[in-house]
């Protein structure tokens, strides 16, 4: 799942991405409410999180425009903002869900994925390919009922490997729903984390290369 940052604090900011991206979420950042704007035309996110206080104006703004020009993704504001008025003029402006600074990361990282959640269509609890079993609400991997430690990366490409078991998902593919914009397309990072993946999940092989093209997962024959 993809997520926007839009938060100007220099300190802050790369605590939240560093915390949702070990939640398992790739995030890209924008610290002022014009990038931001650019950043929605230019990619498709899950959730975008706001802080309203922004250097060229208040988030709700240009949550406001959003809803008016059709776009639905969900919107939390992230605020020290925290009075009742506040909170009420958030969801008028077209809010999905309102966190009032200090918060608790876990609290944060729970609400973001109930919202990507509600504008996505709703994925099975468990999935299963061959003797592979992945459980998204506990995040656990086993196979043969072994359980498997992987990281958020490797986990979020099983993830997208297994929701579409038996299709090919392209490097662009991959790249687009588990990593963010901090990643070099022209690098080979799908390449290594399905090395490791193959690596952990041991044999035989589920995970299918298809040269120039990319990679799909199918119960072995």
């Amino acid at each position: 799942m993809r997520v926007l940052l839009v938060e100007d604090d220099p300190e802050l900011a790369p605590a939240i991405a560093t915390g949702l991206r070990a939640a398992g979420f790739a995030v890209d950042r924008a610290e002022r409410m014009d990038e931001a704007d650019l950043k929605v035309v230019v990619n498709a996110y899950d959730c975008v999180i706001a802080d309203r206080g922004l250097p060229d104006g208040d988030a709700l703004a240009l949550i406001k425009a959003w809803r008016e020009t059709g776009r639905t993704f969900p919107v939390l504001v992230l605020t020290a903002l925290g009075a009742v008025d506040d909170r009420v003029s958030g969801f008028e402006h077209g809010a999905d869900d309102y966190l009032v600074k200090p918060f608790a990361m876990a609290e944060l990282t729970v609400r973001v994925r109930a919202l990507c959640r509600r504008d996505n269509p709703p994925r099975p609890p468990r999935l299963t390919v061959g003797d592979v079993t992945l459980d998204l609400p506990t995040r656990r991997v086993r196979r043969a009922g072994v359980l498997l430690t992987l990281t958020a990366k490797e986990f979020a490409v099983l993830e997208a490997l297994m929701l579409r078991a038996g299709e090919v998902l392209t490097r662009s593919e991959l790249l687009e729903s588990c990593w963010d914009e901090m990643s070099d397309p022209r690098s080979n990072v799908v390449d290594v984390v399905v090395g490791q993946l193959r690596r952990k999940l041991g044999p035989p092989d589920l995970i299918e290369s298809l040269r120039g093209v990319g990679y799909r997962i199918r119960e072995p024959v």
